[in-house]
């Protein structure tokens, strides 16, 4: 399962990649510190999931969200965020969302999430059917 990174911490996408990294069938296809590049990078590399910080600079990971999700196949978004108040949390759910937690006191639910994520992705790869000459 391919995992992009996006905060604007060096120090947290650090944290972030090494708390995934333990966890088999990860892949981290790439990170980014501001809106624009993880934007570019998100639909270049066609993640399965995307953790995504608020504050960003060169823009909002509002602003990412919202156009990540106009896609049909987008990925599953996981906010983790230091600007975890009410407000925030609404529009980010009402932006598409997938799940939004605190960085100060949800930060290890982020490996419990992927893990389950991944789960379920290996278990839907396993049905999926083979072509006639047995490849992908």
């Amino acid at each position: 399962m391919k995992v992009f990174v996006a905060d604007n911490s060096a120090l947290l996408r650090e944290q972030i990649i090494g708390l995934l990294s333990e966890l088999r069938g990860i892949e981290i296809v790439g990170q980014a510190q501001a809106a624009p590049e993880a934007l570019r990078h998100i639909r270049e590399r066609k993640p399965d999931v995307v953790t995504l910080d608020i504050q960003m600079n060169g823009g909002s990971g509002l602003d990412v969200l919202k156009e990540i999700k106009r896609n049909g196949s987008a990925p599953v978004v996981i906010i983790l965020t230091n600007s975890a108040s009410p407000p925030y949390r609404k529009s980010s759910i009402e932006a598409g969302a997938d799940f939004f937690l605190d960085k100060s006191t949800e930060f290890e639910k982020v490996r419990g999430i992927i893990q389950s994520l991944l789960d379920r992705f290996n278990s839907t790869e396993a049905e999926a059917p083979k072509d006639r000459f047995g490849g992908d």
